[in-house]
């Protein structure tokens, strides 16, 4: 399996729990006009901090990649591949939380 295959299978996973929550939302426009610049802002922060530090920890022989595995760009040090798992994160945890939100929001008026 390359990098690459396995970075989709993460991207994928975020993505569809990012569609289910979004699609199960009543709110989606407010929701996706409320988060579009804090979501940018944060994709933005995670890219240039994992440029800078898996350059590093690469530069420092923390991480080796077998190179035939490796779809071939790099930014200085580090592979592209690199990127789809702050990129995973970032549509995750939205996700998440509006699921686990709903959640709790549901528990909480069976209780008053």
């Amino acid at each position: 399996m390359t990098y690459v295959s396995l970075s989709l299978v993460f991207l994928a996973i975020a993505a569809a729990v990012l569609a289910v929550a979004l699609a199960t939302s009543r709110d989606r426009r407010v929701l996706v006009a409320r988060w579009w610049l804090p979501v940018l802002c944060t994709a933005l922060t995670l890219t240039i901090l994992t440029a800078v530090f898996d350059n590093v920890m690469i530069a420092t022989g923390l991480m080796v990649y077998e190179p035939g595995h490796l779809a071939g760009i790099l930014i200085g040090a580090a592979p592209i591949e690199d990127f789809a798992y702050p990129v995973a994160g970032l549509l995750l945890l939205p996700g998440v939380w509006l699921l686990l939100g709903r959640r709790s929001r549901r528990g909480a008026g069976v209780d008053e």
